[in-house]
């Protein structure tokens, strides 16, 4: 790797930009989950009833907590984003990405103890 690469990647808009890219990667692989968990409906109430007592166990519980992360991080990449192509980008970029991050952060706080309640 060269220099001016290593001196790019520890710049926190470049991991800015690689979390957004792995969000959104990790939305588009759970999208055909979601769709036949959608389609256990169409089956018959049993069907559903089955996959819904699945889906209350601890593990799905976690993974709905990442969908959550992951939605509010793409979602506040994507604003950021619109932020710098849109606004005036006079030296608030790190402030842009803090902001992301921590609005996700709080996201998925927000839903874990929604969660344990």
């Amino acid at each position: 790797m060269r220099r001016t690469e290593a001196r790019a990647h520890a710049h926190p808009a470049w991991w800015a930009f690689l979390l957004h890219r792995l969000s959104g990667l990790g939305l588009a692989l759970f999208l055909p989950v979601h769709f036949w968990a959608l389609s256990q409906a169409l089956h018959g109430a049993a069907a559903l009833d089955g996959f819904l007592q699945l889906a209350d166990h601890g593990l799905f519980k976690f993974g709905e907590w990442g969908l959550v992360v992951l939605l509010s991080l793409h979602m506040m990449g994507g604003v950021r984003l619109l932020l710098i192509e849109f606004g005036s980008a006079s030296g608030l970029r790190k402030n842009w990405i803090a902001g992301a991050a921590g609005f996700s952060l709080a996201t998925g706080l927000a839903f874990a103890l929604s969660l344990l309640s």
